[in-house]
């Protein structure tokens, strides 16, 4: 029997040795490539360079034609101007694309608010005017669109009370290098979103300092119980550029953030936060608001939106109009606080089959979460007679982790923040609740009838 040869690598096939190239990433192409001659023809076959195309730069079929060049040029061109953000691109983009498309179909003025994309050069003069270096996936945003104008609504959200406004842009490169804090407190910290009506921000950390991580992004709570404005809290809001930018975008296409008259509102609702009683269905959505809150002394104001509605298919006879509500308010800590009273917001809504009724209230606690649950009464409309209770299910509400202070505080203020230590129903403020006053921003927000 004649002896067996061995088959080195380089004797295969072009086709078995095309498709085991096709599994290897860019660099490794690039690798085979040196081998030899016959290597560097095999990885320089175009098909190969189509799939890092998209895995890296997201590039279609479509992009690629109207380039009117090879998909390794493609690459190439892509990698010589965007190569440093080759780990974070792809996401970020997609990200963007995805926030676009559905901004298009639900709010389109929004898409016109934003900006394009800066130039590598434009970013390093901001570094070099700051002093510090922005993070890369940061960057990364800014080269695809550099932000947005300053126009209400914002893009990153907005919320609303009665007497409330806060709406979130996100800030271009330019305006956030001139709010660039160096002050002890802020120090190294860039603002990344900015509220017109609050003046609140989300910063992004720009270093480890003041016992901040680099790349966080948070919003800034003064310590009410310090004179020393140097004394800043931090509710935690990414831990990361991309982690928070893809995080909110999820929220938003997703539709767990909904859209009210054109704008992104930031409610967020459990899935199972949903209560049928006969043919009305309760849900709720709840919104952490960071400026109307205190970590010292502990007061977190928490939002929530509740719509009522009447099944399509209920029968005319079943219209009713709500007369009172009752609350039953936990917190962390198992406090529990009853509270009871006429209507809703000032109002005592009616509903009928396909019909429904929304409305915004707030409440605070002295722990970092709580929860509540209640009944809506009613009586039907062509029988003031037959009265009858709807479930209001139970709903959460915790606020973001926080991070208190490094800076030294030596005397301390204790009377200077009036709180109670029991959460409440906003509806009955007035008669159970102090106003809040927060220094900062300059903003004034009672609890008021609702």
């Amino acid at each position: 029997m004649a002896g067996s040869t061995e088959l080195s690598l380089a004797e295969l096939p072009s086709d078995p040795l095309l498709l085991i190239l096709s599994y290897l990433d860019f660099r490794d192409l690039l690798s085979c490539s040196l081998l030899n001659r016959r290597f560097n023809q095999l990885c320089n076959h175009d098909p190969l360079w189509k799939w890092p195309c998209r895995r890296y730069w997201l590039v279609s079929e479509d992009k690629k034609a109207q380039k009117n060049c090879s998909w390794k040029a493609t690459f190439l061109e892509y990698y010589n101007d965007l190569g440093r953000y080759m780990h974070h691109y792809a996401r970020l983009k997609a990200a963007w694309d995805t926030l676009k498309a559905y901004l298009g179909e639900h709010c389109p003025r929004m898409i016109s608010s934003l900006k394009d994309g800066v130039q590598e050069e434009d970013l390093n003069v901001i570094e070099e005017r700051i002093g510090s270096r922005l993070p890369d996936d940061y960057r990364c945003s800014l080269r695809i669109h550099n932000g947005q104008k300053l126009v209400v609504p914002g893009l990153m959200g907005s919320m609303a009370l009665s007497n409330h406004y806060r709406s979130e842009d996100l800030l271009d490169i330019d305006t956030a290098a001139g709010g660039y804090q160096r002050r002890i407190g802020l120090n190294q910290c860039l603002p990344i979103t900015f509220c017109i009506h609050t003046g609140l921000s989300q910063y992004l950390s720009l270093a480890d300092t003041e016992g901040r991580c680099r790349n966080e992004i948070f919003y800034q709570c003064p310590d009410q119980t310090t004179h020393n404005p140097a004394a800043l809290d931090m509710f935690i809001t990414g831990t990361s550029f991309t982690q928070w930018f893809t995080s909110y975008v999820n929220h938003v296409v997703s539709k767990d953030f909904p859209i009210i008259r054109d704008q992104i509102f930031r409610y967020e609702r459990e899935k199972d936060c949903v209560a049928t009683t006969d043919d009305i269905t309760i849900s709720v959505s709840t919104s952490f608001l960071p400026e109307l809150s205190s970590i010292h002394p502990p007061h977190y104001f928490f939002t929530y939106r509740i719509r009522m509605e009447m099944a399509k298919n209920a029968l005319p006879e079943k219209a009713c109009q709500l007369d009172s509500r009752y609350w039953r308010i936990t917190d962390a800590k198992g406090n529990v606080e009853e509270v009871q009273g006429p209507g809703v917001v000032g109002d005592y809504p009616q509903l009928r089959p396909g019909r429904g009724y929304e409305y915004t209230s707030c409440t605070t606690f002295s722990t970092t979460s709580g929860y509540m649950e209640g009944t809506y009464t009613f009586h039907r409309m062509d029988n003031k007679g037959e009265v009858f209770n709807v479930t209001i299910p139970r709903f959460h509400m915790k606020c973001p982790t926080f991070r208190v202070s490094t800076i030294s505080t030596e005397e301390g203020c204790n009377d200077c923040f009036l709180h109670d230590d029991d959460s409440t129903d906003t509806d009955d403020y007035e008669e159970r609740r102090r106003v809040l006053n927060m220094p900062h921003p300059p903003a004034r927000c009672t609890r008021y009838n609702t």
